[in-house]
């Protein structure tokens, strides 16, 4: 292996080497960003315990109560009329 074979691995090692540092450097922004959305997540769950607690509601004794599946379903119509009456208003606004 000559003195030029030698400079070119160095610099095929080099390369990798930076590319990897790239990879590596992507990765952490992506790990970053995941960690980020992961605690804006925790922390809205948080603050839901946090009311339900304050207002001492237990969901899981509340949905257990006779006529609570009933009330969900008529309160998800309501909403589902909402949002189609919304897109039905953003749709007419447009020129």
């Amino acid at each position: 292996m000559g003195a030029t074979d030698v400079e070119r691995t160095a610099r095929e090692i080099e390369a990798e080497n930076e590319r990897l540092r790239a990879r590596v450097a992507t990765l952490e922004a992506e790990l970053v960003e995941v960690q980020a959305r992961a605690n804006a997540a925790v922390a809205s769950w948080e603050e839901r315990a946090y009311w339900l607690d304050r207002w001492h509601l237990d969901l899981n004794a509340l949905m257990r109560r006779p006529g609570a599946t009933q009330l969900l379903g008529a309160l998800r119509a309501v909403r589902s009329l909402v949002w189609a009456l919304k897109r039905a208003k953003r749709g007419l606004k447009r020129p």
